[in-house]
């Protein structure tokens, strides 16, 4: 039996044999954590800000997205806790936003003032930590990715009390 393996022939047909059963199966789309980063922050004096957030699918499938729980971070100082519920599909390599009201701290309040006073010169970083649930495309139970995002809020010319990140 051995020597009929040594074969080349034979040797060729079993490994094509081999290679033709790996490929029955579905085919399996790589999946990489998202990111989530602010896309634009309204703040009411005195009051909540309204956030949007961009989420964006680095894999190559779609993904159903469930919740985001995280912190947000201005400047040096503490976090504000975020919880989001998104419940959106999003393609591959495609982007969508979910919006998010939260009542800052009194500091966060102060910092983004004293950005607004700037101009649009001004620019003051923020960090986002937490997790998001997402569902990849053909499979049945969602996964939990960690999500980290760092940028720079700046004020939009002409628009009152609006910062965008680049």
């Amino acid at each position: 039996m051995t020597s009929i393996i040594r074969h080349p022939l034979v040797r060729a047909a079993l490994i094509a044999g081999v290679a033709l059963l790996a490929a029955c199966g579905p085919p399996k789309k790589s999946v990489f954590p998202p990111a989530v980063t602010l896309q634009e922050v309204t703040a009411k004096p005195g009051g909540p800000w309204h956030m949007t957030l961009r989420i964006r699918n680095n894999s190559y499938g779609g993904m159903s997205f469930g919740t985001f729980q995280g912190t947000l971070r201005v400047g040096d100082l503490g976090g504000v806790l975020l919880d989001a519920k998104i419940d959106q599909d999003i393609p591959s390599f495609a982007a969508d936003v979910a919006t998010i009201d939260l009542l800052p701290t009194p500091e966060m309040a102060k910092a983004l003032a004293e950005l607004a006073a700037k101009g649009s010169s001004g620019a003051l970083p923020y960090t986002i930590e937490g997790r998001i649930t997402a569902t990849p495309e053909k499979e049945d139970e969602a996964r939990t990715f960690p999500v980290q995002g760092k940028n720079w809020l700046s004020p939009v010319p002409g628009i009152p009390d609006t910062y965008r990140s680049p």
